[in-house]
């Protein structure tokens, strides 16, 4: 394939090489520019890099080459993978990693072991207004009120008496509304 617009209905993409610019029409209608990556003899995948007009990120698409209905060539560009131009903010891409495990750990704090689907769920319903964690299978609301197993307004203990109510309300509220949705009310 050479020269500058080539129409092609000879969908062969081992044709192509990487960095070559294509705009590609699909089976299904679909119509994008990219720019070949590489391709997949095996899995028969071609792996095209797409422009995002708002920002310098690029889309990958990849893409069956049966599904190839025709393509233009456009030209060649830099090679994609290129180590010289390609760039990754180790930096950026630590803090990113830190913040992703910081917050699953933090999700994982918030799942209880050993409880029922109903105490999760009032622990959940707790945790949208109050802070809460578990401690085993109690859990310990504002660090004072604690609500036990099988979690009704008789086992909230600790806590000053307006905690206490606190709790004993968003509790209350929470089994009313669990009992609707058990009941069929969805």
């Amino acid at each position: 394939m050479e020269g500058g617009n080539n129409s092609s209905s000879n969908n062969n993409p081992e044709e192509l090489a990487v960095g070559c610019l294509l705009s590609i029409r699909t089976t299904l209608g679909d119509e994008f520019e990219g720019q070949v990556v590489t391709f997949d003899r095996p899995s028969n995948i071609l792996v095209l890099q797409e422009p995002s007009k708002p920002s310098p990120r690029r889309n990958l698409r990849l893409l069956k080459a049966n599904y190839i209905k025709d393509f233009t060539f456009l030209g060649h560009a830099q090679d994609p993978l290129d180590p010289n131009t390609c760039f990754l903010d180790l930096t950026a891409l630590q803090q990113r990693e830190d913040v992703a495990v910081r917050q699953a750990e933090a999700d994982a704090e918030r799942i209880g072991v050993g409880v029922t689907s109903e105490a999760q769920s009032i622990f959940d319903a707790l945790s949208k207004t109050l802070p809460v964690r578990w401690d085993k299978t109690v859990i310990v609301v504002m660090n004072e009120v604690r609500v036990s197993s099988p979690y009704h307004s008789e086992s909230v203990v600790g806590g000053t008496p307006a905690a206490n109510d606190r709790v004993k309300k968003v509790l209350d509220f929470e089994r009313k509304r669990l009992q609707l949705r058990s009941s069929g009310g969805q």
